[in-house]
């Protein structure tokens, strides 16, 4: 038995749990802890039975509530290394900025540097105004380089740490006063980190984990295959498109949760600003349903029982726009119209899927 419960999937938060007959793994923590724990109660999911958290890269949406939640749970937290290190840079203490808000800050500066250089009535003046411009020019850019990528220009950007979250999340039963006061001062604390490699197989439990390379703008981004008891599960979110390695390891697949982020023509017309739409359609952004209903149409072997569509934006997506496009391109080879299609939200726990 296997069994895949999406708590949740999108931009603002991103969390499902693999599970065998033994093991029970949490693949990202893109939500409060508080709400974690909330979705899985209602999913039927005993956080208290979980064995590990599993990470697919640092990005907000997918780890905002796992170090509060491996210490609640006292469970170890699997990442790559250069996605832990990641991780830890990201959770130095730093002032909340959503991307849209660094955008107009950007557009205040460059207004404010603009009106000074034009009232300057001396070459010292406009001198030292240059000056001054190029040191905040090179501010911003730290500042920038430091962001926390998202593809919802409201989503914060960079990981407030909320001393309180772990209040919210409940006390720890035996933690002493100590112990606690150490753990706020680190907010990079965790129960036990372990290290693998993608490309390279290793097993949490009785769950045999293959992570494979992904192309996103994270320090090292990876998919997931999952197999226990003769079941195969896929997870393959947040890529800017299907390279050879990513369809090689999509075969043979009983469940595949494959992203279908945004419809073209929404996301060209919709309110994100153009930088964030450019980096959306990159190579390193998400899949559009056109690119998910391609791979399916051309690359996918047909074998999954259940495709389930994730990551789909509030924005720039409708849940029917990604069920048709994946409808009609299986409806294009007669020999697949078996696969169910399932789509994850991001309000609520899709009902889990069990073979």
């Amino acid at each position: 038995m296997m069994r895949m419960t999406v708590l949740a999937s999108g931009s603002k938060g991103n969390s499902t749990v693999i599970a065998s007959s033994r093991t029970r793994v949490l693949v990202d923590a893109g939500l409060s802890c508080r709400e974690l724990l909330k979705r899985m109660a209602v999913a039927g999911e005993d956080p208290a039975r979980l064995d590990a958290i599993l990470v697919t890269h640092e990005h907000q949406d997918h780890i905002a509530g796992l170090a509060v939640l491996a210490r609640r749970l006292k469970i170890p937290v699997f990442f790559t290394e250069p996605t832990h290190r990641a991780w830890v840079r990201m959770l130095t203490p730093r002032s909340t900025m959503t991307y849209a808000k660094w955008l107009d800050h950007v557009q205040r500066e460059k207004e404010a540097r603009a009106t000074a250089i034009a009232a300057s009535t001396s070459t010292a003046g406009l001198a030292t105004q240059l000056a001054a411009q190029s040191e905040a020019i090179a501010s911003v850019s730290a500042e920038a380089a430091a962001l926390n990528r998202s593809d919802d220009p409201n989503a914060t950007l960079e990981l407030p740490i909320d001393p309180d979250e772990e209040e919210l999340c409940g006390p720890e039963p035996d933690s002493a006063a100590a112990q606690k006061a150490e753990q706020k001062a680190d907010p990079t604390h965790l129960p036990a980190v372990e290290y693998f490699h993608s490309g390279t197989q290793f097993s949490i439990g009785d769950i045999e984990i293959t992570p494979f390379t992904i192309p996103h703008d994270a320090a090292d981004p990876c998919g997931f295959v999952f197999e226990a008891e003769g079941i195969r599960m896929a997870l393959a979110t947040d890529l800017g498109y299907m390279p050879p390695n990513v369809k090689a390891a999509l075969k043979r697949i009983d469940v595949l949760l494959l992203e279908s982020n945004h419809d073209l023509e929404m996301l060209r017309d919709g309110p994100y600003p153009w930088s964030v739409k450019q980096r959306v359609l990159s190579r390193v952004g998400h899949l559009s349903n056109h690119a998910t209903a391609e791979f399916l149409q051309k690359d996918y072997d047909g074998g999954a029982a259940w495709i389930v569509l994730g990551h789909l934006s509030e924005s720039n997506n409708a849940p029917e726009l990604a069920r048709l496009s994946a409808e009609q391109a299986l409806g294009n080879q007669p020999t697949l119209l078996g696969n169910r299609i399932l789509l994850a939200g991001q309000a609520v726990p899709l009902d889990p899927i069990t073979l």
